[in-house]
């Protein structure tokens, strides 16, 4: 197992949360957990390795790729000018997930300070059916889809983390 069950930080509390609101947010947390956790211990040569020709996916493309996909979420939440892309155009996350300390350590800075900015933008906002920003999308469907996002890219984590040293995910 990746993680003993007892030791899980994705299992803390042993209940579920009450509310589709709390329901939704404590899988969102997991998902981000579970990501992290799958590059817990590589060092950059590793986060940066790529999957299989000609894919150009890592995990540190991951991490690069989903601090994007925050950023895209807040322009899509606000009614201001939409903030431009972290890495330059398409697929530059990928592309420029280089084996460099620096790249790694911007990355996970990125990916946090992104993530919490989308967070605040959606606190306070507890009507899941409340629409926001531009293209008046609900709540929950913006919560929806940050899990899914996730999720998926857990599940390419796992795979990514295999190849690299044989370890698989619960």
């Amino acid at each position: 197992m990746w993680v003993d069950p007892e030791a899980d930080p994705r299992n803390v509390g042993g209940s579920s949360p009450e509310g589709e609101l709390a329901t939704l947010t404590d899988f969102l947390t997991d998902y981000r957990l579970t990501l992290r956790m799958k590059c817990d211990g590589l060092d950059a040569e590793q986060l940066a390795r790529r999957s299989v020709p000609p894919s150009t996916m890592s995990l540190l493309g991951l991490l690069r790729h989903l601090a994007e996909v925050e950023r895209d979420w807040q322009n899509w939440i606000t009614t201001g000018d939409p903030a431009p892309r972290l890495y330059g155009p398409k697929d530059s996350d990928f592309d420029g997930a280089v084996a460099d300390a620096a790249v790694v350590a911007a990355a996970y800075t990125d990916l946090a300070r992104e993530q919490a900015a989308t967070d605040a933008l959606l606190a306070g906002h507890d009507d899941l059916g409340e629409r926001l920003g531009r293209q008046q999308i609900p709540v929950r469907e913006l919560l929806v889809h940050r899990i899914e996002e996730y999720a998926r890219h857990s599940g390419h984590a796992d795979l990514l983390r295999e190849r690299i040293d044989g370890r698989t995910g619960q």
